[in-house]
Parts: structure tokens; sequence; C-alpha cells
């Protein structure tokens, strides 16, 4: 069961936010060059530039958000990708209806969309992947 009240919680979120902020350059700018530059239809592009996030965030999380020891990285990695790819799943539902729906800008969705995955990432990710048994 997820203990919200353990200690480092807040600090561990901190920590998630950063790694995740970085991660946002990597997101916005593939999706900006993708979408804009070579013309690939927006949600392949989020899509592209959100996974290629999650993969570059994986390593800053396992070694400085959680100080994981787990041997098996394969694992821990896989684990990580798919609650990224559920993240990606929300993520582009939230836009869609911003967009599609609200008539809202896209990158402003995005924005949105992120700030919403990066709860649902952080406790997935502290319940299962990085949970300590």
């Amino acid at each position: 069961m997820l203990d919200l009240t353990q200690p480092g919680i807040v600090a561990k979120f901190l920590k998630f936010g950063v790694v995740g902020f970085s991660g946002l350059f990597v997101d916005f700018g593939l999706t900006y060059v993708c979408k804009e530059w070579l013309g690939i239809q927006k949600y392949i592009s989020n899509a592209i530039g959100f996974m290629a996030a999650a993969s570059s965030n994986y390593y800053l999380n396992r070694t400085w958000t959680f100080n994981s020891l787990n041997p098996n990285i394969f694992v821990e990695y896989s684990e990580f990708i798919l609650i990224a790819f559920v993240g990606l799943v929300i993520n582009t539902l939230i836009i869609w209806l911003l967009v599609s729906r609200w008539k809202l800008n896209f990158y402003l969705s995005k924005v949105f969309a992120i700030g919403v995955v990066t709860i649902w990432n952080f406790l997935a990710n502290l319940a299962i992947t990085f949970a300590i048994v």
C-alpha cells in the first residue's frame, strides 16, 4: 500500500518535478521539430516527444530521485516506460479534449496535460517501479 506520509515523499516529488522539468525540453523540443518542421501529425509528434522524455527521465529518476539500486534494470525500466505509456494515453486524451472540444491552443493544452500526468507518473512510479519492498 502506498504511504504518502513516509519521510522524504515531498523531497522525492520535488526531485521528480525537477527531472520532469528537464524532460520538458526534450518533450517540447522533439514535439515541435516533428510537428512544425517535419510535418508529422500532432498526436504522433506528441507521442514521440513524450516517450523520448520518459526514456531520458528514467535514468535521472533512478539515480537521483529514488536512488534505486535494483539490479534488474530491464524490469525497472519496463515498468517506468509502461507507466509513462499510460501517462501518454492520459496526456493525449487531455490534449484532445482541450484542443478539439474547448478550442485551446495545442501547446497550452500540452502544458496542462503534463501537469496532470506528472502526478500520475510520480504516484505510479513510487508505488510500482521504485517501491521499497
